[in-house]
């Protein structure tokens, strides 16, 4: 009987995009003595007065926000003299947030460290989750490489590090109908002076930098360090706001099938078509939405996966015709393969997820 919750799900959650993805969530690593383990932060008047200065004025930095604020600040505090960074990382991977950002003082070797955790997560674990850390060559779609140094405010100058932060911030608080591309950074009152053909050689190798366009400071334009495109991740991969759309509807469907159809129901032919609807309706309220193309979603078996996983449970898939392939029984495995296209985006993206 849990089936037609599903529907009602996936269509309230279609509905709830535009809010949700209005406020996202940043997770911080810091090194104090002043209080240990996980911190969890609504506002600026949540953060330990126990905390340094400077992680309190790093935490507050996240706060200000983009368009919005961050719903949340969750930070997880380690020892003054910690080299170890395990105990965070995994406190974190069972975290929901959607950009992570190092110490303040955080070092290059650090930096990759947690550049490569979180490839691992996306990759390994389907966790899609991001970080935004300072001057790393991730060439990867959930690492922003922030390459700006010497950020002046008034009369304290800082490093991309210490205001790696106020740029997770802003990306958290960047509705998902906008990008981050020429957000304006009020309190910064100078940065080293970029060309554009400088700016533009910045953002072609993979790094966001801020500009100063003679009046302020903002944003050049809101990417993340990828730089090698291949057929399943193009150029539009590059833009935070595409990647941050797929990442919502790719944790919407996963998260709502678990909890409404897997161990709930049988994994009939049946009940997957009642799944497949059930997305349709939830893309369609996204277009509704603005958030994605109209008229250029599907959703539907993936034949293919679904192939490959027969075979190695012995099946002989050279006698089975099309409808047969698409109704055979998987065990508990679901395969899904969808197409979207982003608002904003220069092609199709091409969306699968296995449950």
């Amino acid at each position: 009987m849990g089936l037609p919750n599903i529907m009602i799900n996936f269509k309230t959650m279609g509905i709830s995009a535009i809010k949700r993805g209005n406020r996202g969530i940043v997770a911080v690593i810091i090194k104090d003595n002043g209080k240990a383990g996980a911190l969890n932060m609504e506002s600026i008047n949540d953060i330990p007065t126990t905390l340094s200065a400077d992680n309190k004025a790093y935490i507050q930095r996240a706060f200000i926000g983009g368009t919005s604020v961050p719903k949340k600040v969750i930070a997880f505090s380690l020892a003054v003299d910690a080299t170890d960074y395990t105990e965070a990382l995994n406190y974190f991977a069972t975290e929901r947030f959607d950009y992570l950002v190092c110490p303040p003082d955080t070092t290059n070797e650090l930096a990759n460290l947690v550049a490569t955790w979180i490839k691992s997560q996306r990759e390994s674990f389907d966790k899609k989750v991001k970080a935004v850390l300072p001057s790393v060559t991730a060439d990867h779609e959930g690492v922003v490489n922030f390459d700006t140094h010497n950020i002046k405010v008034g009369e304290l100058t800082y490093t991309n590090a210490q205001y790696c932060s106020r740029i997770a911030g802003i990306l958290a608080g960047t509705p998902l109908t906008m990008a981050a591309t020429f957000t304006i950074l009020n309190e910064v009152t100078d940065v080293p002076r970029l060309t554009k053909t400088q700016a533009d050689e910045a953002i072609n190798a993979g790094k966001l930098v801020l500009y100063h366009d003679g009046e302020k400071v903002k944003i050049a334009r809101a990417v993340n360090s990828l730089v090698t495109v291949t057929p399943e991740k193009g150029d539009a991969f590059k833009k935070i706001k595409i990647v941050d759309i797929i990442d919502m509807i790719h944790n919407d469907i996963k998260t709502t099938v678990n909890d409404n159809y897997v161990g709930k129901v049988s994994n009939s032919y049946d009940n997957k078509c009642i799944i497949l609807t059930a997305i349709k309706s939830y893309y369609e309220q996204l277009e509704i939405n603005g958030i994605i193309d109209r008229d250029k979603s599907s959703i539907e078996i993936d034949l293919v996966a679904q192939e490959s996983y027969l075979k190695s449970q012995g099946v002989d898939t050279s006698i089975l015709n099309e409808y047969q392939l698409k109704s055979a029984n998987t065990a508990d495995k679901v395969f899904l393969t969808s197409t979207v296209k982003p608002l904003d985006a220069v092609e199709e993206i091409k969306l699968n997820v296995i449950i």
